[in-house]
Order: C-alpha cells, then sequence, then structure tokens
C-alpha cells in the first residue's frame, strides 16, 4: 500500500485482481466532492434530397428577425419556434450538380478541383468534428441511411452524407434494424479470439503497406498520387482497429429502446431514426451523427404517387406535384418536430436537457427543381451557443460552410476554416 494512489486502486493476488471501492483515507474525498463532468458536445447533421417548397418552406426575407411570421411548411415545429433559426442565403459555390441534394452539402468541395478528374472531393464537417469529439466514444461518428436507392431521394454519389480527410465515402447503416444492431447487438466472441483476430487483420495490413512501398520506387507522378491515396485508404484502416482494440472487452450498452421492426419504410422509419439517434447519444456511443434521409418511400407512405424527381418539378399551376411537395415539408417538419421534443425532454446526468448540449443541422444542398442556391438550412439545439428563434438573412453569396465553420467553433472544434469557408457565419453567433 506505499505505491502512489490514483483514481484506481487495486487489491491483487496471485490469481485475482479486484477494484476497491472510494475510500476517503485512500485520498478519495477530493473526488467525491468533484463537480461532476459537464456533458459533451453533440453534432447531429439530418439531410434531405429534393429541396423544399419555396414559398411555403421560407419565411418572408424582408422581415428577418425573432418576429417573423412562422412559413406554412413549417407550421408542425411552432411550439420550438425559440429553439431554431433559419438561414437565408447560403449555397455551395461550386455545386453545379441539381440531382445531389448531399453529395457536396457538409464538404464544400468542387467536384473538378483534381485536373483530369470528373469527381473530387473533401473532408465532410461531421468528420472534422469527428477527429475531436469521437477521440473518447465507441464510435468515432455514426453514419445512418434512409433504407432506399439514395439516387431515388436526391442525394446524389456517396456511400452516406460522410466523406474522409482524403475525399472518400465512408459507408453508412441501411435502416433502422441495421443501425441498432451496430450500436446494441452483443459480441459473444472471446475476448482471447477477438484480440486475435485483431492481430491478424494487423499483420495482414502490414504486409500489404511492406509490398506497397516496395512497388512505390520507380512509379510516375500520376501512380504516386494513386498510391498516396491508398497509403490514406491504410491509415483508414490502422485507425479503425486502434479503435476495436480500444473497446475490446467493453460491453455494448443496453438498448433505451426495443429492437426496431424489420421492412419499416418513410415516415416510421425516419420516426424510428430518429429514436436511434437519441439512443446513440443517450449512451454516448458516439458524439457525431449524420443522416440521410429517405424521401421516395416517405411520398409512398403518404399515398403520394407523384414520383419524388417529377414533385421538385413543381409549379404553381402544377397542383398534384405542389401538393406532394407541400405534404412532404409538412410531414419532415412534424417527424423533426417529435424529434426535437424527445432531445428537450431526456436529461443529462446533471439534470439539463439533452438539447442544450447537441447542435443539429437540417437541411439541403438542393433548394428546388434543380436550384442550388439558398440551400434550405434549419439549425437547433443549445450545444454550439448559436443564435435560436431569429430568420437570418446572410449576406449575398454567402458560402454554406460558413454556417458549418460557425458550428464546428461552437462545439469546441477550432478549424480554421471548412471547404469553400471564408470565415464564421457573424449573423449565427449569439
Amino acid at each position: 500500500m506505499n505505491t502512489p494512489l490514483n483514481r484506481r486502486h487495486f487489491l491483487r493476488s496471485s490469481t485475482a485482481l479486484i477494484a476497491l471501492p472510494a475510500l476517503e483515507s485512500l485520498g478519495f474525498r477530493r473526488f467525491a466532492a468533484a463537480a461532476p463532468l459537464a456533458p459533451p458536445k453533440r453534432l447531429v447533421f439530418l439531410g434531405f434530397g429534393w429541396g423544399i417548397t419555396t414559398e411555403s418552406w421560407f419565411p418572408d426575407i424582408k422581415k428577418p428577425g425573432a418576429d417573423y411570421e412562422m412559413p406554412a411548411g413549417l407550421a408542425p415545429l411552432a411550439r420550438h419556434k425559440a429553439d431554431f433559426s433559419i438561414v437565408q442565403g447560403l449555397c455551395n459555390k461550386y455545386s453545379n450538380e441539381g440531382h445531389w441534394g448531399s453529395t457536396m452539402w457538409l464538404t464544400g468541395a468542387n467536384r473538378f478541383a483534381e485536373p483530369g478528374q470528373n469527381f473530387h472531393n473533401s473532408i465532410s464537417a461531421d468528420q472534422v468534428a469527428a477527429a475531436k469529439l469521437g477521440l473518447n466514444t465507441r464510435f468515432a461518428s455514426l453514419q445512418l441511411n434512409g433504407g432506399e436507392n439514395a439516387e431515388a431521394s436526391g442525394h446524389g454519389p456517396g456511400l452516406s452524407m460522410a466523406w474522409d480527410l482524403s475525399g472518400k465515402p465512408i459507408g453508412g447503416h441501411k435502416g433502422p434494424v441495421e443501425a441498432f444492431h451496430r450500436l446494441f447487438s452483443k459480441d459473444t466472441t472471446p475476448i482471447e479470439q477477438q484480440k486475435a483476430m485483431l492481430a491478424q487483420k494487423r499483420s495482414v495490413l502490414d504486409t500489404v503497406l511492406g509490398n506497397a512501398r516496395a512497388l512505390q520506387r520507380g512509379l510516375g507522378k500520376t501512380d504516386t498520387s494513386k498510391l498516396d491515396e491508398y497509403f490514406q485508404g491504410i491509415r483508414d484502416i490502422e485507425t479503425r482497429l486502434s479503435k476495436d482494440e480500444q473497446w475490446i472487452g467493453v460491453p455494448q450498452p443496453n438498448a433505451p429502446l426495443p429492437e426496431p421492426q424489420p421492412g419499416l419504410a418513410g415516415r416510421e422509419e425516419i420516426k424510428v431514426m430518429y429514436d436511434i439517434i437519441l439512443a446513440a447519444i443517450q449512451t454516448d456511443s458516439t458524439r457525431v451523427l449524420t443522416y440521410r434521409q429517405p424521401v421516395s418511400t416517405l411520398l409512398t407512405s403518404l399515398g403520394i404517387k407523384v414520383a419524388p424527381h417529377d414533385m421538385s418539378h413543381y409549379h404553381s399551376t402544377m397542383g398534384e406535384k405542389l401538393d406532394a411537395s407541400q405534404r412532404r415539408d409538412l410531414t419532415q417538419s412534424e417527424l423533426l418536430s417529435g424529434f426535437l421534443d424527445k432531445l428537450k425532454a431526456t436529461k443529462e446526468s446533471d439534470g439539463t436537457p439533452l438539447f442544450d448540449h447537441v447542435a443539429l443541422a437540417y437541411g439541403s444542398n438542393i433548394r428546388t427543381e434543380h436550384n442550388l442556391d439558398n440551400c434550405p438550412t434549419l439549425l437547433s439545439g443549445g450545444g454550439a451557443g448559436i443564435k435560436l428563434g431569429h430568420s437570418i438573412v446572410a449576406p449575398k453569396d454567402t458560402p454554406l460552410c460558413n454556417a458549418w465553420l460557425t458550428l464546428l467553433h461552437g462545439i469546441g472544434v477550432n478549424a480554421e476554416r471548412h471547404g469553400d469557408s471564408t470565415g464564421v457565419l457573424k449573423e449565427l453567433i449569439a
């Protein structure tokens, strides 16, 4: 007992190690009296394709501020008016593909930035946050997708809304059942076997890496660039293996919700996915999430027979398409409102609402039809310290990435810039 004391003191024998209770005589009084840690910050991006109904979703641009009139498309959110802001005038200046609602939404990248290539992307805002917020959680970030083809919902290329440091797509979990099992299914594989499996993966990785380095000698510039991308992929795998090793032996948390029924689609799927996002945050399984929402199955679940792409080409004289677009807006607003209800009702360990520690962004890279200006942007949650309860009109040609940079700074990620940002969005800072 003459060894230096720390918060984890143990009794040892030749066959066992038993943790001692927090005995005041061993110096634990100061720990017991210490103030509880503040709840962590979280960042959630909720994205959808095919945009919104411009005429009934945006507040009157001539009447910004806190006293704006709630537009019809956001009516179900009226009870939360003081707790979210609508920002108008934001866009990704390099966006030129009217069918891509989320491919460049969180990156702000120029798809033609690499000479000779017709597609290029860069890191998404969620992954910038995950590099810091994900250090102490089982999952650095969690990518969720609707249970349908991304193209059908106007999202564009990508395996989710997330893109890594080298601009490569990050896979997502499709539908509520897959997401639930990723978070809460118990791994019954013996710990020693888990360690052996990870060691085998590392051995294979080391061999491949050694061969690749040997191949690197004598390559031309183009091939060297391709191999550099390959090495970045190897580093990403190494990072994931290190994370897996860190959590070996730590059991999955108990699920705070029942396992979802298979086959959920559209409205019910989105509702359950919001519950899964809430559960992931509650259990501190991750602090960074993206959800690429379905649109096609949402319309079907509402009994709407108009195709989602056709719906986006509504005009005031095209009643069926316009009606479909407005009904879609109302349902999405209703579902988001229910999610905000639950964020407010769920308490942290210190008694504060979970809502106070979450930064939430909801929107799309597409406004309507194939228009990529004035990206629909709704920001909520108290986690980033932004101005809430306002209709905000950004100066002309303000990058959407200025909003993302503002959120990143608000949750404690002090990035110098992001995508095509020109600085933080001053109008958004409380």
